[in-house]
C-alpha cells in the first residue's frame, strides 16, 4: 500500500504510540484525583501542554487548550467568541475554509448574523483587497485557515491579524491551522492572532485529540458545560493518553519540520512534475510556491475522479478528490468552484498529500504506473474529439 492522503490523517508515529502506551494501561488514574496514583498522569498532561505551547509558539501554557479534534477547536473558538460579543453580528471568513468552519458560519446566518465570504483567484490565493474592504468597526469574528486542505496554499494569516487589530481592534480573529500545523513553521506569540486551532491525527498523533490555543485576553464561552477541566472552559475527563500522544507528536513534529521543508517537498515536486510530463490531460490546479510542502492537487480533464481514485487502489495507492469530511458528495469541491477551475477538470480533480514516512521509491511507482491508468479512462471517455485536442496541444 501506497498511501497519499496524509492531509485526510496520518499514521501514528511509533514513538508517539510508545508514549500513549503506559496511559492506556498502567496509569489509568483520573488526573483530578486527590491520591499519589494521579499524580503521573496529572505530571504528563501538563507535559504535553508544555510541548504543544512550544510547537505553537505560545507565551504560555495556559493559553493551550486540549479538545477532541480540530472541528471541535473551530465550533469552541467560533461560538464562543461569539457568545461573548453577542451586541456585534457581523462574521468575515473565505469561501474554502473547511466545512466545520463553513457549516458554523452558516448556522449563525440563519440566525441573523451576517457573514461575507471572501474569494480566492484562479491559483486559490486569497484576494485580500476584497477583505480589507470587508472589515467593519461592527465586525466580531474573522475566520481565515493558515493552509487550504485541498490546495495546501498558504493564506497570509500574520498580515491579516495586523490589519484587523489596526482597523478594528476589538474584532478577533480565528485561525485553522490543522493543514498547517507540522509542515510550517507556527509561532502565534509573535502574531495577532487571537485563536488557532490544530487537530493531532494531521501530524501523527491518534484520531480523537485537537488543541485550541485562545490568546490570554481572549473571552470565550465553553462549548462543553460541565467540570473544572481546563480550567473551566472544556469540560469533561481528560483523555491522558492522547494528550500524551499529541505532546509527543508536537515534540517530533518541530524536530522534523527541516525534513518537511526539504525533503517532502522535493517528493511532492517531483511527484508533481512527473505526472504533468506523463500524462496529456493533466493540469496543475495550483502551482503557487507558497504552499505546505507535501500538498498537491492535478485536475486530469474529462475524466471522472473517482474512477482515478477507484484505479489507484487497485494498484495499492490511495489518494483523494478533496476534504475527507465531503467524501462521498456528488458536489464537486468548493474549494476548486471558488477558483473557477474550468469544468473539464473539476470532476477529475484528487488531492495527493505526502508526510515524513512518504518513500521516493513510492513516488516512482506512482509516476511509473498513473498513465496506463490515464490512458484506460481516456480511452473511454465520452469527450474524445475534446481529448484529441488536448493531445495535439502537448
Amino acid at each position: 500500500m501506497i498511501y497519499l492522503d496524509n492531509n485526510a490523517t496520518t499514521k501514528v508515529d511509533d514513538r508517539v504510540l510508545e508514549e500513549m502506551l503506559p496511559f492506556l494501561k498502567d496509569e489509568y488514574a483520573n488526573p483530578s484525583s486527590m491520591y499519589d496514583f494521579a499524580k503521573k498522569p496529572a505530571a504528563a498532561i501538563k507535559e504535553a501542554r508544555a510541548k504543544v505551547r512550544d510547537f505553537l509558539g505560545a507565551a504560555n501554557e495556559k493559553e493551550i487548550f486540549f479538545t477532541s479534534c480540530g472541528s471541535e477547536s473551530a465550533n469552541t473558538a467560533i461560538k464562543g467568541v461569539l457568545n461573548c460579543n453577542k451586541d456585534k453580528r457581523h462574521i468575515i471568513t473565505t469561501k474554502v475554509e473547511h466545512p466545520a468552519v463553513l457549516n458554523t458560519y452558516k448556522e449563525f446566518e440563519k440566525n441573523g448574523y451576517e457573514v461575507d465570504y471572501i474569494g480566492v483567484n484562479s491559483q486559490g490565493e486569497l484576494d485580500i483587497e476584497e477583505f480589507k474592504s470587508k472589515l467593519r468597526k461592527d465586525t466580531a469574528l474573522v475566520s481565515v485557515m493558515y493552509a487550504n486542505n485541498e490546495t495546501g496554499v498558504i493564506y497570509p494569516v500574520e498580515e491579516i491579524a495586523e490589519y484587523i487589530k489596526s482597523k478594528s481592534p476589538e474584532a478577533r480573529f480565528f485561525v485553522d491551522a490543522v493543514q498547517a500545523a507540522g509542515k510550517i513553521p507556527i509561532n502565534v506569540k509573535d502574531t495577532k492572532i487571537d485563536l488557532l486551532g490544530i487537530s493531532g491525527h494531521k501530524f501523527h498523533a491518534p484520531k480523537g485529540v485537537g488543541v485550541l490555543y485562545a490568546k490570554s485576553d481572549v473571552r470565550f464561552t465553553p462549548l462543553i458545560n460541565g467540570g473544572h477541566q481546563e480550567r473551566g472552559l472544556r469540560a469533561g475527563t481528560e483523555n491522558v493518553p492522547y494528550i500524551v500522544g499529541i505532546g509527543k507528536a508536537a515534540e517530533l513534529a518541530q524536530e522534523a519540520l527541516k525534513y518537511e521543508l526539504s525533503e517532502v517537498k522535493r517528493l511532492r515536486d517531483k511527484l508533481e512534475d512527473g505526472i504533468i510530463k506523463n500524462v496529456f490531460n493533466a493540469r496543475l490546479n495550483t502551482g503557487v510556491k507558497n504552499r505546505v510542502p507535501n500538498t498537491t492537487n492535478i485536475g486530469f480533464e474529462y475524466v471522472e475522479g473517482e474512477l482515478i481514485l477507484l484505479h489507484l487502489s487497485d494498484i495499492g495507492v490511495c489518494a483523494s478528490s478533496g476534504s475527507a469530511c465531503t467524501s462521498g458528495s456528488l458536489e464537486p469541491s468548493h474549494v476548486l468552484r471558488a477558483m473557477g477551475i474550468p469544468f473539464t477538470a473539476l470532476h477529475g480533480s484528487i488531492r495527493l498529500s505526502l508526510s515524513r514516512f512518504t518513500k521516493e521509491s513510492e513516488i516512482d511507482y506512482v509516476i511509473e504506473k498513473l498513465p496506463a491508468i490515464m490512458d484506460k479512462l481516456t480511452s473511454i471517455s465520452p469527450f474524445q474529439d475534446e481529448l484529441e485536442k488536448l493531445r495535439n496541444q502537448r
